[in-house]
């Protein structure tokens, strides 16, 4: 008697296995060009805003808060804005700036 009549197995088992493994690098392939990747764009090219903050800029902030730039501290990654009619000074951080408003000549 032949032992793959016995157990079941045949040649097309290995095929299968090849195929799960297939699909399974094919479903992480999904995963990372339509999830990872471009999260990962996105936070380069907000990181890449934010360090092209000017003085003079109209930014929003991620609160919500709208103002404009009126000093930069390199130092402390520290943003000075001035916002509403009476012209009140904030600090805010970097990471703070949720967009940028202006409008620049040299933009892309």
């Amino acid at each position: 008697m032949n032992f793959n009549t016995l157990t079941g197995t045949t040649a097309a088992s290995g095929g299968n296995m090849w195929t799960i493994v297939l699909l399974y690098a094919a479903i992480i392939g999904a995963f990372y060009f339509f999830g990872i990747r471009p999260q990962s764009k996105k936070k380069k090219n907000e990181e890449k805003m934010r360090n092209n903050v000017q003085i003079g800029d109209e930014i929003t902030t991620i609160g919500g808060v709208v103002g404009r730039v009126v000093g930069i501290k390199d130092d402390s990654d520290t943003i000075v804005i001035e916002t509403g009619t009476d012209r009140v000074k904030m600090r805010i951080k970097r990471w703070a700036i949720g967009s940028i408003d202006t409008i620049h000549a040299d933009a892309e």
